[in-house]
């Protein structure tokens, strides 16, 4: 993949998330063509009462996550939708957790629908959360 496609993606990511999406701090940590790794900082705003991650937050990485994963995929942004995004929540994150690794994994891109597989892991490598999508390309 060609070396400047980080910063681009983070650009993108700025440029098209929303200000709550934003607010999570995403990191791109890596990219391939259908595999990209990102890291969600576990941040105080994102922590619930319960001491744990909220999942609205891990919805909303997963969601960003495979936004980010097709533009990878197409070299670029393209306009699309999510149509489906299911999601197991296996673990809590707990608030001291530094960060969350998310793994997106593009399974399958069609002409008009995509789909693909978040996984969420702790530092240690256990399983948090996994999420299966199924965007439509406008």
């Amino acid at each position: 993949m060609d070396a400047d496609l980080v910063p681009r993606l983070e650009a993108l990511y700025k440029q098209v998330a929303a200000p709550f999406v934003q607010s999570l701090g995403l990191r791109i940590v890596s990219v391939e063509k259908d595999v990209s790794v990102m890291a969600l900082p576990v941040m105080p705003h994102l922590v619930h009462g319960g001491g744990v991650l909220c999942g609205q937050a891990m919805l909303a990485t997963a969601d960003i996550a495979m936004v980010l994963g097709l533009a990878a995929w197409f070299g670029g942004f393209r306009p699309m939708t999510t149509v489906q995004l299911q999601t197991t929540f296996l673990r809590p994150v707990p608030a001291d957790t530094a960060e969350v690794t998310v793994t997106c994994r593009i399974l399958r891109c069609g002409k008009t629908l995509a789909f693909g597989e978040i996984d969420m892991t702790l530092p240690d490598g256990k399983l948090v959360a996994q999420s299966t999508t199924t965007y439509a390309l406008l």
